[in-house]
């Protein structure tokens, strides 16, 4: 029994074993193909047993000439077995740095331009003002015709049409405050109505939004007064 217990225990050594063996011998170390060309990277990855594919979308790069490979997945050194794909993207080359004119442009629409002439968007602010269209560029830095490779844009996040400053109306008659306003667009709703000692029936206590906020004519206000 102990001899049939060992040449089982022997058996399934040999078999991890071997299936490791097996499992190491199908891996690659996948290879630096950067600054390979398309087809050298092709004929590289074959040999491996590697598979290979091209993203048709090409980067601009300074250092790497165009039609060279700029970067890879998965990275150089890393282990992959045989038969899996290894995706690479070519270089564009070198490009001019000059910042287009974006000013006036949708947000999108810069950010596209910008990705196509191998510029970095390096942030973005917001306004909300009525002297643009929504969603538009209204101010870039660096300027258009700067050499630069990043830009900060200003977009405006506003809607057309009037906005204003919400009024301080604690204090002030409710139905004359509710009057001014809806004469002026203003959705206004007297939401509740509170015992407030000392303060005369019809008077505003609380309103939403507080004074100081942004409105525009549409816009629901709320209105709690005393009783």
């Amino acid at each position: 029994m102990l001899l049939g217990v060992g040449l089982v225990a022997t058996y399934v050594l040999f078999a991890a074993a071997s299936m490791r063996l097996a499992l190491r011998a199908r891996e690659v170390q996948v290879p630096d193909f950067t600054n390979r060309t398309a087809n050298e990277a092709t004929a590289l990855a074959a040999n491996l047993g590697l598979g290979m594919s091209i993203d048709e979308n090409r980067r601009p790069d300074l250092k790497i000439p165009a039609g060279r490979v700029l970067a890879q997945e998965p990275a150089p050194g890393s282990v992959a077995r045989r038969q899996r794909g290894i995706k690479v993207w070519l270089s564009a080359g070198q490009r001019s740095a000059t910042m287009p004119l974006l000013i006036g442009e949708t947000e999108r629409t810069a950010q596209l331009r910008l990705t196509q002439d191998g510029l970095t968007l390096a942030d973005v602010s917001e306004i909300r003002s009525q002297d643009f269209a929504p969603d538009v560029i209204v101010a870039q830095n660096p300027p258009a015709k700067s050499a630069a490779g990043r830009v900060a844009l200003l977009v405006n996040r506003g809607e057309r049409g009037a906005s204003y400053v919400m009024p301080d109306l604690i204090g002030v008659n409710g139905d004359r405050a509710a009057d001014i306003l809806r004469n002026r667009n203003f959705r206004v709703a007297v939401v509740g109505s509170t015992p407030y000692p000392g303060v005369a029936a019809g008077v505003v206590i609380r309103q939403s939004p507080q004074a100081g906020f942004q409105v525009g004519p549409g816009e629901p206000i709320s209105l709690e007064v005393s009783r």
